[in-house]
């Protein structure tokens, strides 16, 4: 059991990347590199997770790297028709810069790599690491620590702190998830901002899943779910396993009060009963409900 992110074709160490003027040059546009970052961040933190788990399973960032799944159902290609990038026609192993999943994740991959390597996780100075930026759109990214700082302050201080929480001997698991859920609902804002409009690409039952699937990632956060190898291996058997077209149907969330759901999962008791039954529904989702929402 293993959430795949790219086996032994993507980088394992910062030394497997193309290095310039004494500076390591990341192509977060194409696949197997933005995956090699995830899978070094997971090798680098692994130490932090010894104490709850062994075989790196309790460590809370395998929830980040749900871009294999993107990649797997071709939500990481573009969706205007207009290259050829990500499909298996073309160059299936190019990121789309039109891609509103992509963009999304991209916030969610080199922000808490970055932040990482200025936490000193890396062991290496923070200057020592440039991302290459997508072809167009460039003022909505960031490319080093420096610049992710000053265009996403707020983002890059969670993570800060997620990571400085992380060293410390006195963090609880639940601290932990605190911290790491803080940083990515922050990272998600921003990226929602600046991306909204790459949802008209889609279909309707593709753009309303992507709506509600940022509302519901906005609702994990309250009961702290534990982004674990186990756990977020099974979050990726439910979901779709390829983009909705039209006569497919979305899955449509009803919304609580976020106010009154941050309040109900105060209460450990909660949380425990959430993730009891958000459990049950991705099992239902896996064996029955996939098969009558697309065609």
């Amino acid at each position: 059991m293993h959430i795949p992110l790219c086996g032994n074709d993507c980088p394992d160490q910062l030394s497997d990347y193309k290095i310039e003027n004494g500076k390591y040059i990341i192509n977060f546009w194409h696949y197997l590199e933005r995956q090699g970052t995830y899978k070094i961040l997971l090798n680098e933190t692994a130490k932090y997770f010894e104490k709850f788990a062994p075989e790196n399973e309790q460590n809370i960032l395998w929830g980040l790297p749900i871009s294999s799944w993107m990649a797997i159902s071709y939500r990481l290609a573009d969706p205007t028709g207009k290259t050829d990038c990500g499909h298996k026609s073309g160059d299936h192993l190019c990121i789309s810069v039109d891609s509103w999943w992509a963009d999304l994740n991209f916030y969610l991959s080199a922000m808490p790599f970055l932040a990482a390597v200025d936490s000193g996780i890396m062991g290496i100075p923070s200057d020592k690491i440039t991302l290459l930026p997508p072809y167009k759109d460039q003022m909505s990214f960031c490319f080093n620590v420096s610049s992710c700082h000053s265009s996403f302050p707020e983002a890059m201080k969670k993570w800060n702190e997620f990571y400085q929480h992380l060293k410390s001997d006195s963090s609880s698991f639940d601290d932990l998830l605190k911290y790491l859920w803080a940083a990515h609902v922050s990272s998600l804002e921003v990226a929602h901002k600046h991306f909204h409009n790459r949802l008209r690409y889609y279909s309707k039952p593709e753009a309303d899943f992507g709506r509600n699937w940022a509302l519901f990632v906005d609702y994990l956060a309250p009961p702290l779910f534990p982004t674990t190898l186990v756990r977020t291996y099974e979050f990726h058997k439910g979901l779709p396993p390829r983009i909705l077209l039209s006569g497919d149907r979305a899955l449509f969330i009803r919304t609580l009060s976020f106010i009154v759901w941050k309040t109900l999962m105060m209460s450990k008791i909660a949380r425990e009963l959430f993730l009891d039954i958000l459990e049950l529904i991705l099992h239902i989702l896996i064996k029955y409900f996939w098969k009558y929402v697309i065609k």
